[in-house]
């Protein structure tokens, strides 16, 4: 994990991309020229987050931290410093202040792997999907070529009222052997390792 100062190993920045994916927030604080990257989870998923930390350690300023949120929720969350590659992700990702999928996206099994411990679900072990419900229909429709780059099918699938992605089944084992080597133990429960 040697790296210069300010630039992130490509096992960070495929951490950072599936984080992006999913739950992470990525902004500017006025008068400041680069972004930082926000990793919140509930406090029930302390082990991933302090394997997130553990990865990014060189670019955070402090441990994480517990917080309480809304009502009876508590949140363990850490900030990255500053970067101006945060900021390059902050330019592709975000239009008029909303998480958008950027054409030239990348996946690899890495950025799958923790966008799926984020966003991934599955009901019953038979059907996989990743909770996509904040992107757009237009947008979905460039994650499932993404996720077809990496040799998984999948399609657009109704929950309640909105459109989420569920893996095909012919898909799952692929998806399995994309993602297993970096699941962290306490996720392992969501595809069943």
């Amino acid at each position: 994990m040697d790296n210069p100062v300010g630039s992130l190993t490509q096992f960070q920045k495929s951490v950072v991309l599936g984080s992006v994916l999913g739950d992470g927030y990525i902004r500017i604080f006025p008068g400041r020229k680069n972004a930082l990257l926000e990793i919140n989870h509930s406090y029930a998923q302390k082990e991933y987050v302090d394997w997130k930390y553990s990865v990014l350690q060189n670019v955070v300023s402090s441990e994480p931290k517990m917080r309480k949120g809304n009502g009876e929720r508590i949140a363990y969350r850490f900030y990255t410093k500053q970067l101006s590659e945060l900021t390059d992700l902050l330019h592709s990702f975000y239009r008029n202040g909303k998480k958008i999928v950027p054409k030239n996206l990348v996946l690899d099994a890495v950025s799958l792997s923790v966008w799926f411990m984020d966003d991934g679900s599955s009901c019953s072990f038979s059907d996989y999907y990743l909770n996509t419900q904040q992107y757009s229909i237009e947008n979905q429709k460039i994650l499932l070529g993404k996720l077809k780059n990496l040799g998984l099918d999948a399609t657009l699938n109704k929950d309640k009222k909105y459109q989420r992605i569920r893996f095909l089944k012919s898909s799952i084992p692929r998806l399995k052997e994309l993602i297993s080597e970096n699941i962290v133990n306490s996720m392992k429960y969501k595809i069943e390792l």
